[in-house]
């Protein structure tokens, strides 16, 4: 068990180097991890001639690398005031990128971590995944959320396919209901039947899981250890999509129809599986001047890829093979074969061929051409029962191909014009000719006579008359004539003039050439307008030959689609499932489940964009479709409780049990996170204290830790988002770079929030400390310190990439030494503003308070927000809140008190009011 997680959490495979690692930190996991990520072996001379090809990804943390410090690019283009703002702003904090980019300061042992963490990333297999974050916010389920499968070692293909099962109800019901008497448990002798038994009941308890466990993620292990043996391989290469769905439901076909020869033995049409994925097709044509005609099965319906552009044409191809053709007798005969579906099953699976074999480099490779699909598609074109109407639309269809084809024949002519190797555009090539006849000589006169000082002897130019057999047609050409030896010509080079332009050329003809030449484009561009015109209505004209409503009754909706990236033999799964409830799409990649838009899923799954592409589609038709849709989020409950007990006792005590080793995690890291917080404490008070005061300088620095923590804690999740932002930077130059656009980011972003004018219904002071810094013109190490500590804030320890942020913002933090920043100051600042957000609280419960008529208790809160207010504003109109609005509402509660005659007793009571923030 340790050496699956902690070769899930550092990536490396080879077991020897894993045992060394866990008895040097005899079994613990977390110290082994350290050693391993430290120091990591090298597993191979691959990873390291990879390295070498790739030095970005080996070289980790980018302390030595100089990084941009400008905040403009997070800000939008289009705001030319604010992108001039900004600058000027930061501008006026000058020590930040010192604070962040100190390349010569020696790493510490949270950065160097850091570094190998970043360099172990690079090392780690396309297929395999980080382990999940141990911390609460990391492991926890949130609600009803879908969860994710963890990856243990190439498994990404099995993830892929049992999540877009498991999302189709009529699938997952008929697992978690499946059930074998004792009797047939007992007969059954078969090896194969006893290990399909086996898997179903493994399979069994996975989906319940995924229905019922507080994790966000599943493990699949013991499912997936019964599978390996059933592959080529019995190594951990990854399997194909196809290969495996083949296989899986081979399985279950057989272990259903055991649940199903119990009361009907040997009748296969009532075998559940078969009801749900299979369908059959009848195939009619001539083999050799003969007909013949079969009726076949079929589950994954295969389709190729090449040469089609949607799925509609990949199948009207798969459907129908072969021509028309004359034989010498008068009668025309079909040779080639016809498909019709006889039977269409309710999950319809489209298999995409993108494999073909390279003869010449002796190996498979990927197709990436583009193939679109949509999100309905209607088999009704497709059915044996229309067999006559698509028929004759087929022959109409050819026709109008043909005549396409033609005119695009014609069109080629006009688009690629001459006779030499290179063609071009009629149209252009007579617009050129234009533009140069209508183009007027430069002023300048060819000069023959005598020649300036500098510049070679001018000559004259000998004329030579060259007639024809008929003396007709004479051709007058001229050549240089020798000048002392030299051949020279009639005028300076220089005096040519600047642009092609026709000389000696009479108005006649001159006007004839034009005229003839603006008849001739024009005519040519009507007939490209109406060649185009043609071609555009017989297109659309073909588009239309199926838009009937008569051939729209059978329509399917896409329920998943199974994307690859990557290359023939190596890549990555993972797939996009609709969600019925939530009528959004939702990408499960691993043990991460998001959602996604039908753009981004447009973009992975057509293919010829980059190496990523659907392998595998699958639609539902109208009453699955019917019947997902009905669900809502309390399915999840509804399908726990109706689970027989046994699942049920599974679910629980697998709850019971993460709950207890989470509990036990969470209190041994709560335990080191003390001692560290304590370490870095003593380190701060060094900083600060004197000769004559350390012990009060500590206690001092002690307060400021809590309410700057405080404040970071609050701003935690914006926090989070901004370091979720710097993924790409953080996989591409390491930890350090990645702090520093997370910085800038949240620095730019608080800027434009600190430009908001505060309004009783939305005052952004409350949204961040940053803002209601920046408002009120805090001290530029303030505003540094504040920022860098919200990076530093152990609330932060999310995943991996979080927590060596957090590392590397407290390293930096311990580079403040006092003598750049005056922490006393420091400490009114958040004093200040912990006590603006106590006021705004006592504001808005008095305000509460008054509208459900509770005279009383709000002039309690409203007497203290005035109080304390006064304060604030004692040091800046932007430290508190509306001095007005707390008068108002305090005098309309007096006013109130007075006309009650109750006045006295409206007097606040002596100790401070209690609120919640």
């Amino acid at each position: 068990m340790l050496l699956n997680q902690l070769r899930e959490i550092t990536g490396i495979q080879d077991p020897l180097v894993l045992r060394e690692a866990l008895k040097a930190a005899d079994g613990d996991l977390t110290e082994a991890v350290e050693i391993l990520t430290e120091g990591q072996p090298k597993e191979s001379d691959q990873e390291t001639s990879d390295c070498a090809a790739e030095p970005s990804y080996c070289e980790g943390s980018v302390v030595d690398q100089e990084q941009p410090t400008s905040t403009v690019d997070s800000v939008p283009h289009n705001q030319a005031d604010l992108q001039k703002c900004i600058p000027l702003a930061i501008q006026q904090f000058p020590a930040t990128d010192a604070i962040l980019m100190e390349s010569h300061a020696p790493l510490n042992a949270a950065q160097e971590s850091s570094v190998a963490e970043s360099k172990n990333r690079s090392k780690r297999k396309r297929c395999e995944v980080w382990g999940e974050s141990l911390s609460r916010n990391g492991w926890k389920r949130t609600d009803a959320w879908p969860v994710g499968m963890k990856n243990i070692g190439n498994t990404c293909w099995f993830s892929a396919v049992i999540q877009s099962l498991f999302h189709l109800p009529e699938f997952r019901h008929l697992v978690l209901s499946y059930f074998l008497p004792n009797s047939v448990l007992e007969n059954c002798e078969s090896r194969s039947k006893k290990r399909n038994i086996a898997f179903m009941q493994e399979l069994q308890y996975l989906f319940a899981l995924m229905l019922g466990t507080v994790q966000k993620c599943v493990d699949p292990t013991a499912a997936l250890e019964l599978l390996r043996g059933a592959f080529r391989s019995p190594d951990e290469q990854q399997q194909d999509v196809s290969e495996f769905t083949h296989k899986l439901l081979d399985w279950l076909e057989d272990a259903f129809q055991m649940a199903v020869n119990v009361n009907c033995p040997q009748e296969k049409s009532e075998n559940p599986m078969v009801q749900l994925f299979y369908g059959t097709f009848l195939t009619e044509g001539i083999h050799e001047g003969k007909t013949f005609s079969k009726i076949e099965t079929f589950g994954q319906y295969p389709l190729q890829v090449n040469g089609y552009k949607n799925l509609n044409e990949c199948l009207e191809g798969a459907m129908v093979e072969g021509e028309t053709e004359s034989p010498p007798s008068d009668q025309s005969v079909k040779y080639g074969q016809e498909r019709w579906f006889t039977k269409l099953p309710p999950v319809l699976t489209f298999e995409l061929s993108r494999f073909e074999f390279n003869q010449s480099l002796g190996q498979p490779e990927k197709i990436h051409s583009k193939l679109e699909f949509s999100q309905v598609i209607y088999m009704d074109r497709f059915l044996h029962s229309n067999k006559e109407l698509i028929q004759a639309r087929r022959e109409e269809i050819k026709k109008l191909t043909d005549r396409m084809a033609l005119l695009q024949q014609k069109l080629e002519r006009y688009m690629r014009y001459g006779s030499g190797a290179g063609r071009f555009p009629l149209r252009d090539m007579l617009l050129y000719v234009l533009e140069f006849a209508s183009t007027k000589p430069t002023p300048a006169e060819p000069h023959v006579k005598g020649h300036t000082s500098g510049m070679p002897p001018v000559h004259s130019r000998g004329i030579v008359i060259q007639t024809t057999e008929n003396d007709e047609d004479a051709v007058a050409s001229s050549y240089p004539e020798p000048v002392d030896g030299l051949y020279q010509f009639p005028w300076d080079p220089v005096e040519i003039p600047e642009y092609p332009a026709p000389r000696g050329v009479t108005e006649d003809e001159m006007s004839l050439v034009m005229t003839c030449l603006q008849r001739w484009r024009k005519e040519v561009e009507q007939d490209i307008q109406g060649l185009q015109d043609s071609i555009a209505l017989l297109e659309e004209t073909i588009e239309l030959m199926y838009v009937d409503p008569s051939l729209h009754q059978v329509p399917y909706h896409l329920h998943a689609v199974l994307v690859h990236e990557g290359q023939a033999n190596a890549g990555h799964y993972w797939a996009y499932i609709y969600n019925p409830p939530r009528k959004s799409w939702l990408k499960y990649n691993d043990i991460s489940v998001t959602e996604a838009s039908w753009e981004e899923l447009e973009r992975d799954s057509f293919g010829g964009l980059k190496n990523a592409s659907a392998y595998c589609l699958m639609y539902i038709d109208e009453v699955l479709f019917r019947c997902a849709a009905v669900e809502n989020n309390g399915y999840i409950r509804r399908e726990v409780e109706a689970l027989s007990a046994e699942l049920q006792h599974y679910i629980q005590e697998h709850n019971w049990r993460v709950e207890q080793e989470m509990a036990e995690w969470e209190e041994e890291q709560s335990c080191k996170m003390a001692q560290i917080e304590e370490s870095e404490s003593s380190v701060d008070s060094q900083y600060l204290s004197t000769d004559s005061g350390q012990e009060q300088s500590s206690l001092s620095e002690h307060g400021v830790c809590a309410l700057s923590s405080e404040h970071a804690t609050i701003a935690k999740d914006q926090t989070a988002q901004a370091i979720a932002n710097t993924a790409d930077v953080y996989e591409k130059n390491g930890v350090e770079a990645a702090l520093v656009e997370a910085f800038h980011e949240e620095y730019s972003r608080l800027y434009l929030l600190s430009k908001e004018t505060p309004t009783p219904q939305n005052d952004p002071r409350l949204q961040h400390v940053l803002v209601y810094l920046l408002q009120n013109d805090a001290p530029k190490r303030v505003v540094e310190r504040t920022l860098l500590e919200q990076f530093a804030d152990k609330n932060l320890s999310f995943d991996e990439r979080s927590i060596s942020i957090m590392k590397v913002a407290r390293a930096k933090l311990k580079g403040i030494g006092p003598d750049d920043i005056n922490m006393e100051d420091y400490r009114k600042w958040h004093e200040d503003y912990s006590l603006f957000r106590k006021v705004s609280v006592y504001l808005l419960t008095g305000l509460e308070l008054y509208q459900n008529e509770k005279y009383c208790e709000a002039l309690t809160y409203l007497v203290y927000a005035y109080q304390s207010n006064m304060t604030l504003l004692s040091k800046g109109p932007n430290r508190g809140v509306d001095e007005a609005l707390i008068a108002l509402y305090r005098r309309k509660c007096l006013l109130v008190g007075i006309h009650g005659r109750n006045a006295l007793l409206c007097l606040p009571p002596l100790c401070e009011p209690a609120v919640g923030f």
